[in-house]
């Protein structure tokens, strides 16, 4: 562990990376990790999964980076960017070359990275990238003086009513911090994360048929030859589908941890899958949760509803009352990837695919 935590390398490629990550926009900047993501499970060699998730450009350097940044830059007065919401949750906003904004930027990703390579080298059952995300947005939260949940509004009726935000309701003159421009009274009293994806039914559905979608492409993929590596073909593509929303597009839908979370349950659940990846025979197989095609399939697609689910819980929670961008996806996926973990120790998966600590 120490040897990963002090490499120059790793801690260079960070500092490079959050800073990459303040310049371009959170957003932009993991928008640029879906394509090589893409590029490394569709063309089979890995090279841009290990670059995507790697220093510089995985989502716990350039994005977190980016978004602690944004923080920073709200809390100064710099940016007016128009955003509907609290600046300081414009993650798609651009910061330039400001060397104090970039400074910022680059010492989050160096605290993603340290934090993400802990949790790996523990081998703890858990995603490691998201929980360093999450706890790198707390931590920002605390380091610039933002509520660390978030306040509530009295017009509110607790942490999971979005009812204010139908009705337009604003908040109180002094209620919450202002930045960019925007007063206390000008914030809307809840901020949904996003505003055309929040009803649970809504959720739940495009949950059940990214999950299902991605979990077919990695079915399709690993028959044909491409290895283990096409499990994240569906992340990068939903990541990548991310540039319509920055470009400001309605209605495009988040779903990056929606469609990893298909793909990996179906895979830690599809019984030929799992012996065409390993050594293992069928005998060896002893958990409970091994099935054919179809039925992995649908149990994809179960855990893409709870991927969705867990995100817009996450949202209600941390995003909706709150000032700075706290990444509801990377929550999801801190929830998710921990229960396939626990399935594992608990004896009813054969395997948690990728995650560590639970492999075959």
């Amino acid at each position: 562990m120490i040897e990963s935590l002090t490499d120059p390398t790793i801690l260079l490629g960070a500092l490079a990376g959050g800073a990459f990550g303040a310049a371009l926009g959170a957003l932009p900047a993991f928008i640029f990790t879906g394509f090589l993501v893409i590029g490394g499970s569709l063309g089979g060699g890995g090279f841009g999964v290990d670059v995507g998730f790697g220093p510089v450009f995985g989502p716990h350097i350039s994005f977190a980076g980016g978004a602690a940044a944004a923080a920073y830059a709200a809390d100064k007065g710099y940016m007016e960017s128009g955003f509907d919401y609290h600046n300081a949750k414009d993650i798609g906003f651009a910061l330039g070359s400001k060397p104090d904004v970039l400074a910022v930027g680059a010492v989050f990703g160096v605290f993603g990275v340290l934090i993400e390579q802990i949790s790996r080298q523990l081998a703890l059952p858990v995603d490691p990238i998201p929980v360093s995300i999450v706890i790198s947005a707390l931590v920002v939260r605390a380091v610039f003086g933002y509520s660390i949940v978030g306040k509530v509004s009295d017009k509110a009726d607790g942490y999971f009513d979005m009812g204010p935000f139908e009705r337009e309701e604003m908040r109180e003159p002094g209620e919450v911090k202002g930045d960019g421009g925007k007063a206390s009274e000008d914030r809307l009293a809840v901020e949904p994360w996003l505003p055309n994806m929040y009803k649970w039914s809504h959720v739940a559905a495009i949950g059940f048929f990214t999950g299902l979608g991605a979990g077919v492409i990695t079915y399709n993929m690993i028959s044909g030859g491409h290895g283990l590596i096409a499990v994240f073909a569906g992340f990068g593509i939903s990541a990548a589908s991310l540039l319509f929303l920055n470009l400001g597009v309605d209605r495009i839908p988040v779903t990056h941890h929606m469609t990893l979370a298909g793909a990996t349950a179906f895979l830690a659940t599809w019984q030929e899958g799992i012996l065409m990846l390993t050594d293992l025979s069928a005998g060896d197989l002893t958990a409970p949760l091994a099935f054919g095609a179809a039925p992995a399939l649908l149990f994809g697609a179960l855990f893409g509803v709870f991927a969705a689910l867990a995100g817009e819980a996450s949202q209600r929670v941390f995003y909706a009352h709150g000032d700075t961008h706290l990444d509801p996806p990377a929550a999801a996926i801190v929830v998710w990837t921990l229960t396939i973990g626990l399935l594992v120790i608990a004896g009813l998966l054969n395997w948690g695919v990728w995650i560590p600590g639970t492999g075959i």
